[in-house]
This record gives structure tokens, sequence and C-alpha cells, in this order.
């Protein structure tokens, strides 16, 4: 403890430099970050530019007087609520099962919970679509049972494509609640639940009125960052041809930005929404005076089960993960079928792996992998620089501003990326009207001619949360002791950094790093949005083109997504190992 208060004490002191240096953090995000933020909200209540006009409701108070836009966002909202229910509902009985139960096989079924991750939801969304299609699996399995006549279509949802949505979003999305919870149990004291115990409370009412209040931290940082997901999700409602809800409508209006302030109106009040629903998460869920959190004054110890206690944990994990695979096990066998060969049966009636080569030979294909993997590579050692300097000033010095600094670094994942897409966009049309005299700079900012610079900066910030909170990590349990002696031995701030610091955090930057790459590489509001020339478009607007094409686009696009999946398999698991319980803080709010 003494140690600890020495290190602490002991910080180096805040100079200038500092300052400087926070000031530039400072200045990125206000550049890269709020003026997006900023650009959508001027015009929203401004008007277009050069319009002159002051501050005006009207075209935010539109949006709710058409039937059809609110009606809209009455099903974001509908979707945002059920799937974090749907999530909150699976993640809390595996949360308490995986921490307080030693069970058989435990490490691979916790590796195997985390699969939902290696796959963007919209294209989750191709394999759920032919499984609960009208003769789908589904159908099929129901026909052979006898349950329905043969070759009767049966519509799985009654027409509701929203619980389509909903269904394929929480087996997607329920991973990260899951971390989240997971990771504020492990902090409960157990101590408190055995007192409560000791005292003749029930199970029921120890859950109740101890475990649930001490682990809703957990439960908010991750429900949030699901509410807030589901609520903006863009590229699911498309695969299911569910276009009553807002994200859809503003991907809808893309050709009107340039020219009408009804598609940046229709941005706000969705940030708006975004908003609301992070403070209704912040009181139903949020930190209270009865939920703080700190470390366990007694070791938590995890409780061996019986033969049948095995037995019933594995089989619940074992249903959860089954489910959450149906979107996987979908992509993957339409991708080895043959076209048109799956169609009121239960597996493919010819297999062919000719998708696979022509994933890695057709026109569309090609450029969108050397596209996803430039732009990738490109905000990834954006982040790794930028979250790393983050890192350092939030953790080794005592500046004033580093709260801010810290809050500013994780407001991406509080911040709709389809609004910072649009935002981007928005400056896209701005700087092409400061610079129509230098075609150079012109061309470069133009996302209609070469969008690779605001891609690239649009990845940047919207990954940036994993690389800074991966870096404080590795900062937190690092002590500053070697980094004091070596300036104690006239070392400058630079080389302490290069030589001690980043040897020492190494493994947490590569895992930020890779997390960063992967889901840069399968980002999908910024892609639809900006890529708008078939020459730069990633890998996620090929799968949605060619999930549109007739023949066999939907096929080639499933096996471009599971080269996807293998990709984020890797990444996931490589940096699931290097941060083990500490992987939950990557996806809190």
């Amino acid at each position: 403890m003494n140690a600890d208060r020495h290190r602490l004490t002991h910080l180096p002191r805040v100079g200038w430099g500092k300052y400087v240096l926070a000031g530039m953090i400072l200045a990125v995000f206000g550049v890269f970050l709020l003026w997006p933020i900023g650009r959508v909200l001027r015009v929203g209540f401004f008007g277009m530019p050069g319009e002159g006009g002051g501050f005006t409701l009207r075209y935010v108070s539109e949006i709710f007087l058409d039937s059809t836009l609110r009606a809209g966002l009455v099903n974001s909202l509908m979707i945002a609520v059920m799937v974090t229910g749907v999530c909150i509902v699976i993640s809390v009985p595996l949360a308490m099962m995986s921490v307080r139960y030693e069970f058989w096989g435990q490490g691979v079924i916790g590796g195997l919970l985390l699969v939902p991750l290696i796959l963007p939801p919209f294209v989750g969304a191709i394999g759920m679509r032919q499984i609960l299609g009208r003769f789908g699996v589904l159908t099929s399995v129901a026909a052979e049972m006898g349950i329905v006549g043969e070759g009767v279509p049966v519509a799985w949802f009654g027409g509701m494509r929203i619980l389509g949505v909903v269904l394929v979003e929480a087996l997607s999305l329920y991973p990260i609640v899951y971390l989240n919870v997971a990771a504020a149990l492990a902090n409960v004291d157990p101590a408190m639940e055995q007192a409560a115990a000791n005292l003749g409370a029930s199970r029921w009412r120890v859950f109740w009125k101890i475990t649930l209040p001490l682990m809703r931290p957990g439960l908010f940082a991750g429900g949030t960052l699901v509410l807030i997901w589901s609520f903006t999700e863009l590229g699911t409602p498309l695969m299911f041809d569910f276009y009553r809800v807002t994200p859809v409508q503003v991907f809808f209006r893309l050709t009107q930005v340039s020219g009408s302030p009804v598609p940046y109106a229709l941005v706000v009040v969705m940030m708006l929404g975004s908003v609301a629903l992070y403070a209704a998460g912040k009181l139903a869920l949020g930190r209270g005076h009865d939920a703080a959190v700190t470390k366990a004054s007694v070791a938590s110890s995890a409780r061996r089960l019986s033969v049948w206690g095995n037995v019933g944990v594995v089989l619940v994990f074992g249903v959860v993960i089954g489910l959450a695979l149906l979107p996987h096990v979908g992509v993957i066998l339409t991708s080895v079928s043959g076209v048109g060969s799956w169609y009121q049966s239960m597996l493919p009636k010819v297999f062919t792996m000719q998708h696979y080569a022509a994933a890695l030979t057709h026109d569309v294909t090609v450029p969108s992998v050397a596209n996803s993997v430039t732009f990738a590579s490109l905000s990834m050692v954006l982040d790794v620089v930028l979250g790393l300097i983050i890192a350092w000033v939030v953790v080794r010095s005592k500046l004033p501003g580093r709260g801010l600094i810290d809050g500013l670094a994780m407001l991406p994942l509080a911040v709709p990326g389809l609004v910072l897409a649009f935002g981007y966009l928005a400056i896209s049309f701005q700087l092409q009207g400061w610079f129509k005299d230098v075609k150079w700079l012109r061309e470069l900012v133009d996302v209609q001619e070469n969008p690779t610079l605001l891609l690239v900066l649009a990845y940047a910030m919207r990954r940036l949360p994993y690389v800074v909170r991966s870096a404080v990590a590795g900062l937190e349990q690092t002590p500053v002791d070697l980094e004091l002696a070596a300036k104690n031995m006239g070392a400058s701030t630079l080389t302490t950094m290069r030589r001690i610091t980043v040897p020492l955090i190494g493994a947490n930057l590569v895992a930020g790093a890779l997390l960063a790459f992967a889901f840069a590489m399968l980002e999908v509001s910024d892609s639809l949005i900006l890529a708008q020339r078939a020459t730069y478009w990633p890998i996620t607007k090929a799968i949605y083109d060619l999930f549109q094409r007739l023949g066999d686009g939907p096929y080639i696009a499933c096996a471009l997504g599971v080269w996807a999946m293998a990709l984020l398999t890797l990444t996931i698991l490589s940096a699931n190992a290097v941060l083990g319980k500490r992987m939950g803080a990557i996806f809190r709010v």
C-alpha cells in the first residue's frame, strides 16, 4: 500500500509540454469527432449553408409530423429496447454461471461465447434469412416432422420482419453485455452475499437486493452500448428488407444531403434519441449510491459442480451458443451451396467451393479486400499512435483535463456510427466549397471521387476506444518505477516511452490494434455511406452490393463474409488471450 502511495505521489510533474500535448489531443477530437457532429447539428437546426436562416425547429418538427418517419423512429426504438432486453436475459445467467461455478470445458465455452462478435449482424442476416425464410431450413424441418405440409411456406415471424432483425442483432450483440456483467460480478464482494444469506435471505432475495444492484454498473456499461448500437444499426434492417426504421430512412436520403436539411434533421433526431436512451439507461441501470462496485475484500472462489450440475450448466451454454451460431452456420452453408440448390431442404442439395474462388477473383471482391486492408491498416496506425499518447496522458500525468480527454476518447462508443458517418459526409461537401479553387485538395476530400482520407479518419475515430482502453489497462498494471528510473538516468520522455513504456505494454497495444483493425475491416455505417464509388468499396459495401445481385451474387457475398469471419476469429481470440477478463472494458461506454 505504501509503495502504491509512493508511486502515485511521484508521477511526472505537469510541464508546459504536457499542456501542448493535451491541446493537440483536444484539437484532434475537435476536428475529427466534434466537428462532424456539430456540422450535422448546424444544418439540422439552422438549414443549409448560404440560406442565411437562424435557429429553427422547423426541420426537426417535420420529422415528427411525417407519419413514415415517425413510424421509423418508433420501430427503431422498439428494436433497441427488445434487443437490449433479450441480451440482458441471455447474458446475466451466463455471466453468473461463468463467474460463480467451475464446470467442464469452461475455457472453450468462454471463447465460444465471443463467437458472435466475429460476424457483423448484417452479414449474419443473410444466413438467418436462409434458415427462417418461408421455404427455409426451419420450414423443411417442420415438414419432415409433419408439423406443416410438404411444400407449404411458413412465415415464422407472421410477416413481422422486425422480429427477425431483433433476433439477429440480439444473438450478435449479447457478448458485449456478457463481458461487462461478468467483469462486474468478478468485483462483487462475496462477503456481502454471504452476510445476507446468513441472515436468512433466500437466493432470489440475495440476488435481487445484493447481487443485482452491485452488478448494475456492468449492466449499464454493456446494456447502454447495445441499446445505442441496435437503435442506429443500418445493415441488419437493410438485409431483412425492413425499411421503416430511421437508419435505413437516413441511408435512402443520401442523395438529398447536398440540397435539403431534412436528412440532417433526421440524423439529429436519431442522435437526440440516442442521448435519451443513454439517459434512460443511466437512470435504470447506472451506478447509484447503493451500487458502488469495489474490489472484493474476500477472494471470490468458484464452486465446483457435481456431474449433473456440470451437465446442466454445459447444456445451457450449449443452447445459447448453438442459437448464436445459427447465422454463422447459415452464411457458411450458403457459401458452399450451388446456386439455387438450397431451397425447400434442410441442407444444400449441391455443394461447391467455387464461390470462395470467385470471392478471390471477382471484379468487385478483389478490390474491396485490398481497399479494406488499406483503410483498416492506416486507421489502425493512427489509433495506436493516438491511443498510446492518450493513455499515457490519462494514466501517467497529473494533467487537470485528463478526465475530459479520457471521456472524449470513449465518446465514439456512445455516438452512433451512422451519425459520425453522416457528419463526415457533410464535412466533405463543406470542404469542397472551401477548396473549390484547389483541385487536388478538392478531390482529396470529395467522397464521391476518393473517400480514402475521410474513411480512414472515420474508421480511426470509431475504433480509437479499443486501443485507448487496452493501453490504459496495460499502463495501470505496469509500475511507474522503471519509467522514473529511466528519467533519472537522463532519458527524455520520448526515449522513455520508446524504450521502456511501449515494450512493457506491447501486448496490450497489439490486442487493441488487432481489435481496431478487425472491426474497421468490417465497419458497416461508414462504409455504406462514405464509399460511393465502386473503385473504393470496402468489404462490407461489396457484400451489400453482391447480396442485391441476381444469380450467384448472394453466394459470393457469403463466401466473402466467411473470409471476414476467419479474420475476426483470429483477432478476437488473440485479443482475448492477451486481455482476459479486461476484454469487457473494450466495449464500455
